[in-house]
């Protein structure tokens, strides 16, 4: 893992502006790769998530109330539209977040932690070197990888915008966002 901040890059955590490794990516980029690690500790690339309309759901840690909100939220909307695939992404060790799933009944959503190489914080722009954590964001990638929608939260403690994420994935798959 390199220690690349992009230009002037930050989001606030504590009230505390840190900086971000990785460029800031937009709908209508293409999704980079990266290498992350399932709970099985097997590797976890772009391809390995499928071809299919994906949500990454980016948080700092699981042991956080936000971003077990965001998690258990996205469980939520998983049961509700069974064609897409979400992915929660932290720097957690695999085992946390296979507890964390076992303790709160998450089965839907798919946990990838990005301990080892820090890839998906570097190449998505979500990386807090500093602190060795991922920053809150949400990216929805359609089938030919391309982002649909990428939301990097200002601060690490507010939530994302769970409409607007769900509304880009619904457009994505194909579905009015009524459906």
């Amino acid at each position: 893992m390199t220690n690349s901040t992009a230009s002037n890059r930050t989001t606030v955590m504590q009230g505390k502006e840190q900086p971000l490794a990785g460029p800031e990516l937009k709908a209508g980029d293409k999704a980079p790769n990266f290498n992350l690690v399932d709970g099985t500790l097997q590797g976890v690339d772009l391809d390995g998530t499928g071809h299919g309309t994906r949500i990454f759901s980016v948080v700092p840690s699981l042991d956080t109330p936000v971003c077990d909100a965001q998690t258990k939220r996205f469980e939520e909307e998983a049961t509700k539209l069974p064609d897409l695939q979400i992915y929660t992404i932290s720097m957690d060790l695999p085992f946390a977040q296979q507890r964390f799933c076992g303790n709160f009944g998450i089965n839907k959503v798919t946990m990838l932690s990005d301990h080892r190489s820090g890839s998906f914080g570097e190449n998505y722009g979500t990386l807090i070197p500093d602190l060795r954590i991922e920053s809150r964001a949400i990216f929805v990638v359609a089938p030919d990888n391309t982002i649909k929608y990428a939301e990097y939260v200002k601060k690490v403690g507010d939530f994302p915008n769970y409409d607007a994420a769900l509304s880009a994935a619904k457009q994505a798959m194909g579905k009015t966002a009524a459906s």
